[in-house]
């Protein structure tokens, strides 16, 4: 089979993938000037990679309330008498970033993302994406106002589906055309540069020929094979949180013709996941697998003991990299008990029919019921854990309040209150991936690298594809962030490379 049996023509930008990063490289290559076409490896059902099941963190940076509506007109209209956004100056988001990834997060990269972040927000709006305050996930009310923290102070509205939903009508609406249940299988190189890509359509195989290709078809979490050799032991039997169509293939053909790896490559994005959760996620659900609300309570092991400190950040700072805390855990799998006095900060994923909780009046009772923990292990572990519990600080969620214990091998930092109140609860959960961090070099202008640091010229990459921006840890809404910020400049840079060649030929 060759190109002359898909009616497509010879686009000047191919993007391979269809989620967040593909769609607005897709976008932007199209707003100046670039005729372009889009491969999808998944079916049309199951179109979208990843961005199907994001919750709609979108981190950015903002000095004020007058950014927010900047991004958000209709903000205005509300009453935000009792709600503090607060600002989160582009300096606190280099701070996160660093200091999360430990300082090895690229600098070039981390200016082009901060740097960008407010005037990307607009621009997704302007392509038709909705907004709204993230009230419930990144605030709680506290004396009958709302105080934000940890830099989210907007998310998508309606999450993944939403987001999909409005970036695929905008790029209907521009012509672009999206060929479902095609896998891009390598790339194809001429005279040192790239031509197209080499696809698999209706089980045979097809060249297309472009004039810049875009890889956005994510990272390899979706592999087990390839979990297992660079994330280490044990991961090739975790839960993968979303589509099952990330098998690396993008990278894979990418460093075959000699780009250069960059990053992370054995870590990853993993979160708290219910226990029972299938292999990879339902659209059905999305992301209400997750567990994210642990710092309310306590995390103990099969050996009823717990292994982390739950407060020791703002869930957004520390759900990342407590999934794979969750591996290290014998039997993989932990327990999140909760008592009545923070039940109501619990968010709607804990109410979800398709949970695993045990509830009972007291913590004899509710210990049989954890299943696979130690009953003795985990009584002995409450006791300790509430008499060492201090109470000279008041408990405020939306604060690193203080409130901590003393003298435990572990102790929690912030927000420990004695499990005391019934009724108990507890939610049994295993290790989730997200997503990969390891992925190729780019340049400036979302070039990609050879092993020796030259530009491979024709050949981009955007989203989790990306190497270098994300080690250890992961601040919650910096994906869909990159992955539109990195989408959209991978996309303008295509555009003008297919330009220029067009005049050379």
């Amino acid at each position: 089979m060759n190109s002359a049996t898909l009616p497509i023509g010879s686009p000047d930008v191919l993007v391979v993938g269809a989620g967040n990063a593909a769609l607005c490289a897709a976008i932007s290559a199209h707003e100046n000037g670039a005729r372009v076409l889009m491969l999808e490896a998944a079916p049309f059902e199951e179109r979208g990679g990843n961005s199907h099941f994001t919750g709609g963190a979108f981190r950015f940076a903002f000095s004020g309330v007058d950014d927010l509506i900047a991004v958000l007109p209709s903000l205005a209209q509300e009453n935000l008498a009792n709600v503090d956004f607060g600002a989160y100056a582009q300096e606190e988001f280099f701070d996160d970033l660093f200091a999360l990834t430990q300082y090895r997060c690229d600098p070039d990269l981390a200016e082009i993302l901060v740097r960008s972040s407010l005037d990307t927000a607009k621009w997704m709006v302007r392509q038709g994406v909705k907004l709204q305050p993230g009230l419930g996930r990144q605030a709680y009310q506290v004396d009958g106002k709302f105080k934000f923290w940890g830099g989210l102070a907007l998310h998508i509205w309606g999450g993944g589906p939403e987001l999909l939903k409005a970036l695929y009508a905008n790029a209907e609406r521009r012509g672009v055309r999206i060929i479902y249940e095609t896998p891009a299988t390598g790339l194809i190189r001429e005279g040192g540069r790239l031509s197209g890509v080499m696809a698999e359509h209706c089980g045979a195989p097809v060249a297309i020929p472009a004039r810049a290709v875009v890889l956005a078809c994510g990272s390899f979490e979706s592999n087990p094979e390839m979990r297992a050799r660079y994330l280490g032991p044990g991961w090739e039997l975790v839960r993968v949180r979303g589509t099952r169509f990330n098998m690396g293939a993008g990278l894979n053909m990418a460093m075959s013709i000699g780009a250069r790896p960059y990053g992370h490559w054995s870590g990853c994005h993993a979160v708290a996941w219910d226990i029972n959760a299938p292999p990879y996620g339902d659209l059905t659900v999305g992301d209400q697998f997750q567990k994210h609300n642990y710092p309310f309570g306590i995390l103990v092991n099969a050996r009823g003991e717990r292994y982390v400190d739950e407060g020791a950040n703002f869930h957004s700072h520390t759900y990342a990299k407590y999934g794979g805390e969750i591996v290290k855990q014998p039997g993989m799998f932990a327990w999140q008990v909760f008592d009545a006095k923070v039940s109501h900060l619990l968010r709607g994923e804990y109410r979800i029919r398709r949970v695993t909780k045990a509830e009972a009046g007291t913590l004899e009772e509710l210990a049989a019921k954890l299943d696979g923990v130690d009953p003795a292990g985990f009584l002995r572990t409450v006791r300790e854990f509430n008499a060492a519990c201090r109470a000279d600080a008041p408990f405020n969620p939306n604060i690193l309040d203080g409130r901590r214990t003393h003298g435990l091998a572990i102790d929690k930092t912030n927000w420990a209150n004695p499990l005391d109140t019934p009724p108990f609860h507890a939610y049994q959960v295993t290790a989730g991936v997200t997503f990969t961090f390891g992925g190729l070099k780019i340049s400036k202008r979302g070039e990609v690298e050879d092993l020796y640091g030259r530009i491979i010229p024709g050949l981009y990459a955007a989203g989790e594809m990306v190497g270098g921006l994300f080690f250890h840890n992961y601040a919650s809404g910096t994906g869909l962030m990159s992955g539109a910020t990195f989408g959209r400049l991978a996309g303008r840079s295509a555009a003008e490379f297919a330009r220029k060649s067009a005049k050379m030929r």
